[in-house]
């Protein structure tokens, strides 16, 4: 029994669990609120977009990359399908892909110019944010696109019981990019550039394209983080995406994402979203400033950074 505690103990996300396990027992006991249907409906439906959020951040810091357009691509996106649905009458069917392919295409603006220039792919994409942002707010003006289909907007409102029918996507896409990063040849590339990029392109392995993909992935979740967001307010709101950034580090570097790249946990990362949606939601219910949620989760990046960096230098890795 001891043996399997430690073990237990061991695992990168088990201190997640545990901090998770304590703050649903300690928001239970202060708040009779907390575990009721209606609360857990509202923390699993803003559990949502962050989640994609997070994982579009994910797989760019596999390959040792950020993404400081996550938010602006959203917002671009966003505006896109909300406007291919009120102003062309697309069907739902046809207006979800198109736009998601819209966040795929930008990705892949940023994989390029990363990949073919050389240049760190923090500054292409905090250069292509303010032209996705510009692109955003030229087309609408500032202005919401209302008129959605109601299907649609009963899609992001809609539940059963305490589960709502927004968290589906979220759990298939965590599933199959489960499967990519572990059992895929693609994905276990992304994972051997980022841990170490001349040993890689040694193996054959094409940094470029590989590269390519991460920002395709990311752009391509980050589509689909905007979709849900729509649905979710029931508008395309040119505004979506402008407070994804923080977010979209903190659940995976929370999650135990190493900076450098070749660590990725897509468990790891849906569980500081848990984390970090009980947080919010307990701020909630006692009434707490929501600044401080700011503030909270700047303290939990540094406190992951600094353990992912003790656990390397435990290991050998620092």
């Amino acid at each position: 029994m001891n043996a399997i505690l430690r073990r237990f103990l061991m695992v990168e996300w088990s201190g997640l669990l545990g901090a998770i396990v304590l703050g649903v027992v300690v928001l239970s006991w202060l708040s009779p609120a907390f575990l009721t249907e209606f609360n857990i409906y509202v923390m699993l439906r803003s559990f949502c977009v962050a989640l994609l959020v997070g994982f579009a951040q994910m797989v760019t810091l596999a390959v040792g990359q950020m993404n400081i357009a996550v938010g602006a691509l959203g917002g671009l996106v966003a505006i896109t399908v909300g406007g291919l649905m009120e102003t062309f009458g697309l069907p739902i069917a046809v207006a979800v892909p198109v736009a998601v392919g819209i966040g795929a295409l930008g990705g892949l603006l940023n994989g390029v110019l990363t990949a073919r220039t050389g240049i760190n792919g923090f500054i292409i994409t905090l250069a292509t944010a303010s032209a996705f942002t510009g692109i955003n707010l030229g087309i609408t003006q500032s202005i919401p696109y209302y008129k959605l289909p109601p299907a649609f907007v009963a899609f992001g409102s809609e539940r059963i019981f305490g589960f709502p029918f927004l968290l589906i996507a979220p759990v298939i896409v965590a599933a199959l990019l489960a499967l990519f990063l572990a059992r895929t040849i693609p994905g276990r590339h992304l994972l051997a550039v980022g841990g170490n990029p001349q040993a890689a392109e040694l193996s054959g392995i094409s940094r470029d394209r590989t590269i390519m993909l991460a920002h395709v992935l990311s752009g391509t979740l980050a589509g689909g983080a905007a979709v849900l967001a729509v649905a979710q307010l029931g508008s395309a709101q040119p505004s979506i995406g402008t407070d994804w950034l923080l977010i979209s580090f903190a659940a995976p570097i929370i999650g135990g994402a190493a900076l450098t790249g070749g660590n990725v946990s897509v468990f790891g990362t849906s569980l500081a979203v848990i984390l970090i949606a009980l947080i919010e939601n307990g701020m909630v219910l006692a009434n707490v400033d929501p600044y401080w949620v700011q503030f909270l989760l700047g303290a939990l990046i540094l406190a992951a950074v600094w353990l992912n960096r003790w656990r390397a230098v435990r290991t050998g890795g620092g």
